[in-house]
């Protein structure tokens, strides 16, 4: 299977983007994580940049970060395929990980987050509210991790978020792939009482429910 055998995942990119390597690693990631390219397919350079009307300098650098991004991987004489997202991977070192970074920063975010800041965090949780009354598992998905993200880039740890967003595309495939329809609404109530806790400063309350919704709700 390669990246342009019987679909078109891609289209050629405008000539005036100003980071066309920034641009091929959003529209692959974005086909990875959503399922489109499942599992085992085979992304070719060439015709890679056929299908985005690019050269090829562009692509083997945005193929290079989705490796370090570890959704790709590169084998010799076979080139660059696709990887999985295993539940063992999942559970006993992204969770965890995230459960880490995110005890640590949203505290952090909390202590100085302003009425706007608080608002952006609603949004997000406005719209997942919207996606799980329509069973949309991938708006769910995305506002997810923009209500997470939102967080974090207000908690004033750059080097934390930096690390956050590094695991965070094969997080966002695992949810993307395996997430149950049925679990949407409690997903989202679990943001609502996570907002609560920011909203009203109690860090106490804040890291038990983070504890519990990152930790516990996605075990096994």
């Amino acid at each position: 299977m390669t990246i342009v055998n019987n679909q078109q995942f891609l289209v050629p990119l405008p000539r005036h983007a100003r980071s066309l390597r920034h641009l091929v690693v959003k529209a692959l990631r974005d086909a990875i994580v959503s399922g489109e390219l499942q599992p085992g397919a085979h992304l070719v350079e060439e015709e890679i940049s056929q299908q985005l009307a690019i050269s090829r300098g562009p692509v083997r650098e945005a193929l290079r970060q989705l490796e370090q991004e570890g959704l790709v991987a590169s084998f010799p004489y076979r080139g660059c395929e696709v990887l999985g997202v295993s539940e063992e991977e999942v559970h006993q070192v992204l969770i965890p990980i995230r459960l880490t970074l995110e005890r640590y920063s949203f505290p952090r975010a909390m202590r100085q987050m302003t009425e706007a800041d608080l608002e952006a965090v609603e949004n997000a949780l406005r719209e997942m509210e919207l996606g799980a009354s329509a069973a949309d598992l991938k708006k769910v998905v995305e506002t997810d991790i923009r209500f997470h993200e939102t967080v974090l880039e207000r908690s004033g740890q750059p080097h934390t978020l930096q690390i956050w967003l590094t695991i965070e595309p094969r997080i966002r495939a695992y949810f993307h792939r395996h997430g149950r329809y049925q679990e949407l609404r409690q997903i989202v109530r679990d943001h609502r009482e996570l907002f609560e806790a920011l909203r009203d400063r109690d860090e106490e309350r804040l890291l038990g429910l983070l504890d519990q919704h990152i930790d516990v709700a996605w075990r096994p």
